[in-house]
């Protein structure tokens, strides 16, 4: 019988002008860029928590901590590919994602295939187990002032 075990992760991340802008692994052309330690990619990092946390393994910071400058502007597709390691090593394999990103701009559904792709080939999955979708907070909030971007991700993890 297997065990199955689903994990919640959200972060956020402020927008300032000169930063690149990371979204599932994808370089997104934008006028501003996500702030953070890491290249600050909002989404592998809800992700990276959803399954650290669906594995009883604490959460990104607990493993890649912003104080410890190894992980300074670090690529967050290894953070992700790192985080996979971590549930595997406790036996798990993950099933499948399931992520939202708000972000009042860009427009992001022309890179969700992409994104899709990288999370899939790091995780071991096929693209139709990776979920992504945007909304708008309707210029509601910091994300709406276009001030900052969050991402939430669930993920089901399957005990091997």
């Amino acid at each position: 019988m297997s065990k199955l075990r689903i994990g919640l992760g959200v972060d956020f991340h402020q927008l300032v002008p000169g930063r690149d802008f990371w979204l599932g692994g994808v370089l997104v052309p934008h006028t501003q860029g996500a702030l953070g330690h890491s290249d600050a990619d909002v989404l592998l990092h809800a992700i990276c928590d959803a399954m650290l946390g669906a594995a009883a393994l604490g959460d990104i910071g607990t493993h890649f901590p912003d104080t410890d400058n190894t992980y300074k502007d670090i690529d967050s597709k290894i953070l992700l590919s790192r985080c996979s390691e971590l549930i595997k090593a406790k036996g798990y394999s993950v099933v499948n994602v399931d992520a939202t990103l708000c972000l009042q701009a860009p427009k992001i559904r022309p890179y969700v295939p992409q994104m899709q792709e990288v999370i899939a080939e790091r995780l071991g999955l096929t693209v139709e187990d990776v979920s992504i979708k945007a909304t708008t907070t309707e210029k509601l909030g910091f994300v709406g002032r276009e001030e900052g971007v969050v991402a939430y991700a669930n993920v089901l993890l399957e005990k091997q």
